[in-house]
């Protein structure tokens, strides 16, 4: 959730609080922020391959 936060693109992450013990935890997200090391971690790690076409159109311009 931090990591959503502090994405350029991301308005408003949405949270799935069904207790509030889950919403507790969500906003323990809140008043810290992830190093620039970290994020290009997360980065790497979700980043997914698009479907076709779309991945052959970006893999020809590289």
């Amino acid at each position: 959730l931090r990591w959503l936060l502090q994405k350029p693109g991301v308005t408003a992450p949405i949270i799935g609080a069904r207790t509030l013990r889950h919403l507790e935890i969500n906003l323990g997200a809140t008043g810290w922020t992830l190093g620039a090391e970290e994020m290009a971690l997360l980065d790497g790690v979700s980043e997914k391959e698009l479907p076709y076409p779309y991945g052959i159109a970006n893999s020809r311009r590289e």
